[in-house]
């Protein structure tokens, strides 16, 4: 039995998957990011052990959420599944003034993997649009170019590929992987995806929890529990850092050696 915490698990695929874990005899903390949400999230897997409650959308709550985390103890896999879309029409500023996209998509998982406990097992979710990512890490908080919230997206999610494989270099103890649950019709999604619902939680399932070989590696990049290529950029060593010290100057948060 592993303990798993799950990040943006009120709804969607992060609530499937605590569903899955939770059927195969898994301990799992869930996550919300209000007393209503988590309430919501107990009811729906009212075998959760417990619910942290927190906004990621601010450097100080997300600090908070971590400090919650560690309260309750050691985990052995944590999946970063908290997420917003692709359509936001402008840039929304947060209370740090950091673009909602970056805040919560990019920024939120680096801060979490930084303070929380190390685990055992880090999953990271991001999607087919990091390939159209832009790994020059250019104006990150989008000050100088014109918004476009779907290439904000594309870059969020390279983000969360680049802390993925970043963390898989530095922490040899630690398996940390990244994957793409597929377009499936989620709130995110829409009702118009095209790939199979009941398959997109299933790969961070088997990442997080399961003992088979394929599952126990660190570095990769999956789809439906397959090795899947990624952005060309995401393999670099100098880009993953730079990404890294990005975030290290913008959270004032540092990643452990």
């Amino acid at each position: 039995m592993s303990r798993i915490f799950i990040t943006g698990s009120a709804d969607g695929l992060g609530q499937m998957a605590a569903r899955l874990l939770v059927a195969d005899g898994h301990q799992v903390v869930l996550h919300a990011r209000n007393e209503q949400r988590a309430r919501d999230a107990k009811s729906a897997v009212p075998e959760a052990e417990a619910v942290v409650v927190g906004d990621l959308m601010t450097i100080a709550a997300t600090r908070e959420v971590a400090g919650k985390v560690n309260a309750l103890g050691d985990f052995d896999a944590v999946i970063h599944n908290a997420a917003v879309g692709y359509q936001e029409p402008r840039r929304i500023g947060t209370a740090d003034d950091l673009p909602h996209v970056f805040a919560v998509n990019s920024l939120a998982p680096f801060i979490l993997t930084a303070l929380i406990n190390r685990p055992k097992r880090l999953v990271y979710l991001g999607s087919v649009l990091h390939r159209d990512g832009d790994a020059s890490l250019r104006d990150l908080l989008w000050t100088e170019r014109s918004w476009n919230g779907r290439q904000a997206y594309c870059d969020s999610k390279l983000h969360d590929v680049l802390l993925a494989f970043a963390v898989s270099r530095r922490w040899k103890d630690t398996l940390s992987n990244s994957l793409e649950p597929g377009w499936v019709a989620t709130k995110m999604g829409g009702s118009n995806a095209p790939d199979d619902l009941s398959l997109a939680p299933k790969t961070q399932v088997w990442l997080a929890a399961s003992d088979d070989a394929r599952a126990k590696v660190t570095g990769s990049h999956f789809y439906h529990g397959q090795l899947r290529e990624v952005h060309p950029m995401a393999r670099s060593a100098k880009v993953q850092d730079d990404f890294i010290a990005a975030c290290e100057r913008i959270s004032g948060v540092q990643l452990p050696a």
